[in-house]
């Protein structure tokens, strides 16, 4: 039977990456060596990450002036890497989600934060709008997708500050207009790797404002003047970066898979609308996130969610289950999410609506 992956992360990944990398494991570049066991030093490998940079590059339309890095520590390092390098006096912050507060939480170790808005009051059920972002804030930050509650910013903000945004879960779901930030953070492994890596998109001249001292591992200048080669970097993760970057340039680049996320985004919120056992968490369409789908059975039918859990799975349907905190489910459809895959969850939801 055919399973089809959903969950929020790690998460799926094409079957180019999976093979490309699979196949680098066993023997990498004709070495006779393992991907896992060269220097990261060699030529091989160095190629690899130059490579990465590039493609990043070319894909998101990145212009001069900006590095792109791969470092380690997740997402969550880079709550605290922020504001080390960045925060002076103030940063200003959209609360719309748990990894947007706790972002807020770390930056508040280093000074002032002007929370602008939050949805939290909601259970992050909305994008907050109207606020506004004081012109003495050191740097603006957002998350643009938030993978448990399911809403998503889908338009690149103008911001009267640095706008700086973490992009883990919808980084090369949409084309984007990178001038308009002055860094972009990310784990990897909802869209583009394994996890293991960390991509940071950052403006070079935000740089060298703060007068504390930044331990060397945490300074991006570091890792800007090294090419991320300061210590050793995940070196599989990024080999399966190029691999899903490569992909991505393959299928027609960002604006091919924003196509497509947005035809999977509708057929399955549509079925939601329609099916009488469900109804959406999120419901303004405009805030609904087209990479993380969150949905509840309707509160007549609530007895049921255990049974639709259990048939769903049975039926090939992976990780739907909804974050502990909000409950219900959850249908990640990443960009390596196929068509198919979603076409294959509306049938079972049809089919089950059928059986009560």
């Amino acid at each position: 039977m055919k399973k089809y992956n959903f969950y929020a992360g790690p998460s799926i990944l094409s079957e180019h990456t999976i093979k490309n990398t699979a196949e680098a494991i066993l023997d990498f570049s004709g070495m006779g060596l393992s991907i896992m066991e060269i220097s990261h030093r060699s030529k091989e490998f160095i190629a690899v990450m130059e490579k990465a940079q590039l493609l990043f590059k070319e894909l998101l339309g990145i212009p001069d002036g900006y590095s792109v890095l791969f470092l380690q520590g997740g997402a969550s390092l880079q709550f605290c890497m922020v504001p080390y390098n960045l925060l002076v006096n103030k940063a200003a912050y959209l609360d719309t989600g748990s990894w947007a507060s706790k972002a807020i939480k770390e930056a508040k170790i280093f000074g002032e934060v002007d929370v602008v808005a939050s949805s939290k009051d909601s259970t992050y059920g909305f994008i907050p709008k109207g606020y506004k972002i004081p012109s003495d804030a050191d740097y603006f930050h957002i998350t643009t997708n938030n993978t448990i509650y399911g809403t998503e910013i889908k338009k690149d903000i103008d911001a009267p500050v640095p706008l700086v945004a973490d992009m883990s879960s919808d980084i090369f779901s949409r084309p984007m207009d990178v001038s308009k930030y002055a860094l972009i953070y990310g784990g990897a492994q909802k869209n583009l790797a394994p996890s293991g890596v960390t991509f940071v998109i950052i403006r070079n001249d935000i740089l060298g404002n703060v007068s504390r001292p930044i331990p060397t591992m945490l300074d991006y200048a570091t890792h800007i003047e090294k090419e991320s080669m300061f210590n050793t970097p995940p070196v599989v993760p990024v080999y399966a970066a190029l691999q899903t970057l490569e992909w991505y340039r393959q299928k027609g680049g960002v604006g091919a898979m924003h196509r497509e996320n947005n035809e999977k985004a509708e057929l399955i919120y549509g079925e939601i609308d329609r099916n009488k056992l469900f109804e959406p968490n999120v419901k303004d369409p405009e805030d609904r996130s087209i990479m993380n789908v969150t949905f509840v059975m309707n509160h007549h039918y609530k007895d049921l969610e255990s049974e639709f859990l259990a048939y769903a799975t049975e039926k090939g349907m992976v990780g739907i289950k909804g974050h502990r905190s909000v409950g219900g489910f959850r249908a990640s459809i990443y960009n390596a999410m196929p068509l198919s895959g979603v076409e294959a969850l509306v049938e079972v939801m049809k089919e089950f609506e059928k059986k009560h």
